[in-house]
């Protein structure tokens, strides 16, 4: 079966702590750590970091050297690194020396829905479906950042009656810092209705997205499928998509198919005929040879690389 979804609960069980009074009631909840803490107490208690989908968001400010797994993605953090998760993506990093130091926060939407503010997080760009929100950071970069975390746990700490609010900007804060640090390329432009439909197409194609059970399976595969439930003719969305991302439909659809093919193949014991079935596939020949012409490896020998690793 798939790795379980990581809960706020499950979280503190995990370092043998009670979830703090009043940290998650009406505002949502929130909380910031300091890693060196967290990694001796998680050890402490002969726990684990699992590679997991959780159901919250986090912020972690790195330092040190890592080996960090993002979606598909490995990357090999030398020393200062920023990293973005969400509850839709499993991410996970494990420490290569006992040299840690770094925070991180951990949140819920609602305590941005809280505020009343209008902001969705899953609509920001650094939380947007197909990024890459793992950003590697100078000396300098660190040591900003460091001292926003170092204000949200004087102010977590503190009796202010307005903490939360105040929490919630220096929150924005780090999230504004890393989206300054993603390529301009990413970041939203004036919205043409190209654009538009890009974006109503994208987010029909993420609400498919995580299959976390063996009984979910793709209800929308093909380009015609999607141009019939956004009411648009397919050669139009394809002329959109292609204007906005300089991609295809076929060609979006397909990448977004194989980055949960591979994250299924690395972090489930589901048989290939199993998650070929839950990403659209009758045949399990289909697949196979959808994986090798993307990847150069069937799914078989793909998952037999990692488990060397």
């Amino acid at each position: 079966m798939a790795k379980e979804v990581k809960t706020l609960a499950a979280f503190y069980k995990s370092i043998s702590a009670n979830m703090p009074d009043g940290i998650d009631k009406a505002v949502g909840h929130f909380n910031v750590f300091r890693i060196d803490e967290f990694i001796a107490r998680v050890r402490a208690t002969k726990g684990v970091m699992p590679y997991n989908r959780r159901n919250y968001y986090k912020i972690s400010l790195i330092n040190g050297r890592n080996h960090v797994e993002y979606a598909d993605k490995v990357i090999e953090i030398e020393k200062c690194a920023l990293l973005f998760g969400t509850p839709r993506i499993p991410y996970h990093y494990v420490p290569q020396n006992d040299n840690q130091k770094g925070f991180f926060c951990i949140f819920t939407d609602t305590y941005f829905t809280s505020a009343k503010n209008g902001i969705v997080l899953d609509e920001l760009p650094i939380f947007k479906p197909g990024g890459y929100p793992v950003f590697q950071l100078t000396n300098e970069e660190y040591a900003e950042i460091a001292y926003i975390f170092e204000k949200m746990m004087k102010e977590l700490a503190s009796d202010y009656a307005y903490k939360y609010d105040l929490l919630r900007n220096y929150l924005m804060e780090l999230i504004h810092y890393g989206q300054k640090l993603q390529p301009a390329s990413t970041l939203p432009t004036a919205h043409t209705a190209a654009d538009r439909v890009a974006s109503l197409f994208i987010e029909l194609l993420e609400r498919q997205f995580p299959i976390e059970t063996l009984y979910q399976q793709l209800e929308l595969r093909t380009p015609g499928e999607y141009a019939d439930r956004l009411s648009v003719h397919v050669n139009y969305l394809n002329k959109a998509l292609k204007e906005s991302t300089g991609k295809t439909t076929s060609e979006i659809i397909s990448q977004r198919v194989l980055q949960e093919a591979k994250i299924l193949l690395r972090h489930t014991n589901w048989n290939i005929s199993e998650i070929a079935w839950c990403l659209g596939f009758e045949e399990l020949a289909h697949f196979s040879n959808f994986f090798r012409k993307h990847t150069g490896l069937s799914p078989n020998p793909f998952r037999e690389q990692l488990d060397k690793v």
